[in-house]
């Protein structure tokens, strides 16, 4: 068994690889987690982004409710952290510079995956994007360029930051204004998306992405669309770490709606059963 996955549930970890991506873009490739539900027929899949300070290996059991439900993962380390793990970018004053390292990174991870030995078990007809904190701001700012993604889902993260007053003064105003999401809606193309946040959440305030949501169904009934494919939900608290760390005794809860969404717009087939 790879080293790295010698805590995931069984059932995951005979079902995932350990990859390095777009090696001829990015020095060292990026390192990724591939997981699917049988390697054999092509699957819909999620492009997952993990949190400033953790990696891609955090949380193993999303990954296995998705190959349950017949849906693959492409998980990557973000700049400086698992694999590629740099102190500095640790740092909180650091978050904005390794989500727009991160963005850049995207399309070229994707186009290496469907050209290495793994494509062919991937439908990127049917691709999701997501991630959480830093991941989601990633998630949020990429949606606003051109894209293929079918759906998107985010949690505890900012698409609004004007709502986040630290970002004032600790980032360059132009840096802010190129990867704030709410300021990057020009060529924003309407798609399903699924915010979960904490109300009580003490480092990304709920109303960063509250308000962000809200323009995005404001803008769908206004174009004709379903304002309804955008959907925040919140819990009054979680009992989470800072109420921001996962969600607690909430945490079965909030997988089960992220399950329930991607299975819904990626239309996966039925997948194998697999165990705990």
């Amino acid at each position: 068994m790879i080293e790295r996955f010698a805590r995931f549930p069984a059932a995951l970890a005979e079902r995932a690889k350990s990859v390095r991506l777009a090696s001829d873009i990015v020095d060292g490739g990026v390192p990724t987690l591939l997981a699917h539900p049988d390697w054999e027929r092509p699957a819909p899949f999620v492009l997952w982004l993990h949190g400033r300070t953790v990696n891609k290996e955090l949380d193993p059991g999303r990954y296995l409710r998705w190959i349950r439900a017949g849906i693959g993962a492409c998980a990557i380390d973000l700049p400086g952290h698992g694999e590629r793990f740099e102190k500095d970018a640790q740092r909180t004053e650091r978050t904005l510079y390794v989500v727009e390292q991160a963005v850049a990174e995207i399309d070229a991870v994707l186009g290496a995956l469907r050209d290495s030995e793994h494509g062919a078990a991937f439908d990127f007809s049917r691709v999701a994007i997501g991630g959480m904190s830093a991941g989601g701001m990633v998630t949020l700012r990429r949606l606003c360029d051109a894209h293929a993604f079918v759906c998107a889902c985010v949690e505890s993260t900012a698409g609004d930051f004007s709502r986040m007053p630290a970002y004032e003064g600790r980032y360059p105003a132009e840096m802010t204004r190129r990867l704030d999401p709410m300021q990057n809606l020009e060529h924003w193309r309407h798609l399903p998306l699924l915010a979960l946040h904490s109300d009580a959440d003490e480092w990304v305030s709920v109303e960063a992405i509250r308000s962000f949501t809200e323009t995005l169904r404001e803008r769908a009934a206004a174009s004709g669309a379903d304002p309804d494919d955008v959907r925040l939900h919140t819990w009054p608290e979680t009992g989470a770490p800072a109420e921001h760390a996962g969600f607690g005794r909430m945490a079965n809860e909030a997988k089960n709606l992220q399950s329930e969404f991607l299975t819904r717009w990626l239309r996966p087939e039925a997948a194998p059963a697999a165990g705990e």
